[in-house]
């Protein structure tokens, strides 16, 4: 038997968080990042997941808060930052970022999935590991997973001629509920 179950951002969020390096760091801002539109689809074959695949649009990109800095992040900034974010991506020509598991595997709290990671045309392994927690009438999932921005040809934003810059390595994090039975 097959089943699919499907989950959006009605499910769960999406989040990104940022660091920030260089000799100015302390100036910059520590990113929360949500991405407000994304599916997923997992079919299952009887009890077991065989393939899974999530997919974010990019200009869904939300900044939610900026930690650190010398002032808080204004509402002028975060459009500032999200038009600058939209440009690294070039989300003109790459609308979407992508991650299709093919191969899952069980793990001691969840699952292993392993696949491509689709972002800005170029497409790379990569490996994620889920969570999930039995809630009684429903399933939790939970992962976080490391990108490093430059193996997808984005380039980190940076000013003060390069004083201040976002870190390469940007952390994602994914958490959903989905009912049994659905």
């Amino acid at each position: 038997m097959t089943d699919t179950w499907t989950l959006d951002a009605s499910d769960g969020e999406l989040l990104i968080r940022t660091g920030v390096t260089g000799r100015a760091a302390r100036m910059g801002h520590r990113l929360t990042i949500a991405m407000t539109r994304w599916q997923a689809a997992v079919n299952w074959s009887g009890d077991a997941p065989v393939s899974a695949e999530l997919t974010a649009d990019v200009d869904s990109f939300d900044v939610l808060r900026g930690e650190g800095g010398v002032k808080g992040l204004s509402g002028p900034e975060k459009v500032l930052v999200k038009s600058n974010a939209m440009k690294s991506l070039d989300s003109g020509r790459y609308p979407e970022i992508r991650f299709a598991a093919d191969n899952i595997t069980d793990t001691d709290d969840g699952y292993r999935l392993s696949g491509k990671l689709h972002i800005k045309g170029k497409s790379r392994d990569h490996v994620i590991d889920l969570r999930t927690e039995d809630l009684g009438d429903s399933w939790r999932m939970s992962a976080e997973s490391t990108v490093r921005q430059s193996d997808y040809g984005v380039k980190p934003y940076s000013l003060l001629m390069g004083s201040m810059q976002v870190t390469d390595d940007v952390s994602v994090s994914f958490t959903a509920v989905h009912a049994k039975g659905d």
